[in-house]
């Protein structure tokens, strides 16, 4: 049985494979850690180079939800390695590389890949090469199989690294392979701080989450929204991101989806907002963002406009309290980058529900093949220097 259903529903509705991969999380975040502590001397020895070089760009790329791990984690490992990290989505590097490659100082091109076969995701890597005269890859993906990982194996100045083997998820949309790249990438750059000891709490609050919280998700998930916005400020506006593109996907498009910051959501977004509408908050742990998202919260419930407004939370506030609200089971007391896993679960766990009420396949919600799996239909064009 996975979130609530046996196997026989998860058949008959088509989301077996999506639910197994929602589920699976917690004992892959175990493995993939595990396996970035067996490979750190390694990654050390690529790493500590271009790390000694002060002017070292590192960038973070992907297509897609894959690019959303980049946004997610760039501007909280810049904070906390007082370091140059930017989030550049493949699909805007082939598209004008010139642009986002017009520096020649040294870059590190971290590159997100559930497959490591879209087309976006081979051309950057190639341009990258191509444009910056000291570029060094570092490959996080889930199929062994695919170009970039191949790719690897022939060039020395590209590591790459592995995620376990059930990652590589089969079903449309990306959970687990997603999850797995993030928290691998936090371990390399953070080992002290994401590792298998100290990550435990987390895996056992998400255990949690799926054993005592999905049957409240799900009963979300039962009222019939039309419009759904997540909110998120710093690097939880990633994960609002990618929490908006899940519910896109498993639903078909079905709904009107979207996400912003809660300071950001005052500038004309938020006329959105009508009585079908859930607003759903990712709240922050930082003591001054907080008050932002805070504030935004108490705004949205006074002007009464939204269907719904819920905020998701790791540690208690009596504003929270004055509404709808999810705590985690047991306060982790972490920083934004741990809480983006629990966040990220519970609205996969909605956006699963969501399609299974309305009628739709989780794991091929587009069976007609207009979207796919890996994108297929992209020219890549030759770029001339």
């Amino acid at each position: 049985m996975f979130l609530g259903h046996s196997i026989q529903a998860l058949q008959t509705a088509g989301g077996e494979a999506t639910a197994r991969e929602i589920s699976q999380q917690p004992q892959s975040w175990q493995s993939a850690l595990a396996a970035v502590r067996e490979q750190l001397p390694h990654i050390t020895t690529f790493l500590s180079p271009l790390l000694n070089q002060p002017d070292l760009r590192i960038v973070m790329t992907g297509a897609g939800t894959s690019a959303f791990a980049g946004r997610a984690l760039a501007p909280y490992l810049s904070g906390r390695t007082r370091r140059r990290f930017e989030a550049i989505a493949t699909t805007d590097i082939v598209t004008d590389p010139q642009e986002y490659f017009a520096e020649t100082c040294p870059t590190l091109l971290i590159s997100f890949a559930r497959s490591g076969c879209s087309p976006e995701s081979v051309a950057a890597v190639e341009l990258a090469s191509q444009l910056l005269p000291h570029c060094y890859h570092l490959v996080i993906t889930c199929n062994a199989q695919g170009d970039l990982y191949q790719r690897s194996l022939n060039d020395s100045r590209t590591l790459a690294l592995l995620m376990p083997e059930e990652s590589n998820d089969r079903s449309f949309a990306m959970t687990s392979s997603l999850t797995c790249m993030m928290l691998s990438c936090l371990a390399v750059f953070q080992p002290d701080t994401f590792n298998p000891e100290h990550f435990a709490p987390v895996t056992e609050t998400c255990r949690r989450i799926l054993n005592e919280q999905h049957a409240a998700i799900t009963a979300v998930a039962d009222d019939p929204c039309q419009r759904v916005i997540y909110l998120g400020s710093g690097s939880l506006q990633g994960i609002a991101q990618e929490a908006a593109l899940k519910l896109l996907e498993l639903t078909a498009g079905k709904l009107l989806v979207g996400f912003d910051t809660p300071v950001g959501f005052r500038h004309g977004p938020k006329s959105v907002i009508d009585d079908t509408t859930l607003v759903v908050i990712f709240i922050s742990n930082d003591p001054y963002t907080r008050r932002y998202d805070l504030d935004l919260l108490t705004e949205l419930r006074q002007d009464n406009q939204a269907r719904r407004v819920i905020a998701i939370a790791d540690r208690p506030d009596p504003v929270i309290a004055q509404g709808e609200h999810f705590y985690f089971p047991e306060s982790l007391n972490a920083d934004d980058a741990t809480l983006s896993f629990p966040y990220l679960l519970m609205a996969q766990i909605y956006a699963f529900s969501r399609s299974v009420k309305l009628g739709i396949s989780p794991d091929n919600p587009c069976p007609s093949g207009a979207v796919n799996r890996v994108v297929q239909g992209v020219t890549i064009y030759p770029y001339q220097n």
